[in-house]
């Protein structure tokens, strides 16, 4: 059986809000599985998203462009930890 690793990819990301949807907008990031909100100040919410691949981060992200209040959502920062198989 091959090595298995199991990598970690952590991503930040900045989403730019209508600040009148801004609750509705952080109601909906609280019910996403791999998304933390790490703060928001007017219509700026800055996240964690947390998955296993690249892919997963980007399909997060497009979810998160596509929640009604959400003007733009952009990855920052994105770090890949092969973990320990």
């Amino acid at each position: 059986m091959p090595d298995a690793k199991v990598q970690c990819h952590i991503s930040s990301a900045v989403i730019a809000a209508v600040p009148a949807k801004l609750d509705g907008v952080l109601a909906a990031l609280a019910q996403m599985e791999t998304v933390e909100v790490y703060g928001h100040q007017g219509g700026k919410i800055v996240v964690v998203i947390e998955g296993t691949s690249s892919g997963m981060l980007g399909e997060c992200l497009s979810r998160i462009s596509g929640l009604d209040g959400v003007v733009a959502a952009s990855m920052v920062f994105e770090h890949v930890d092969a973990g320990h198989g």
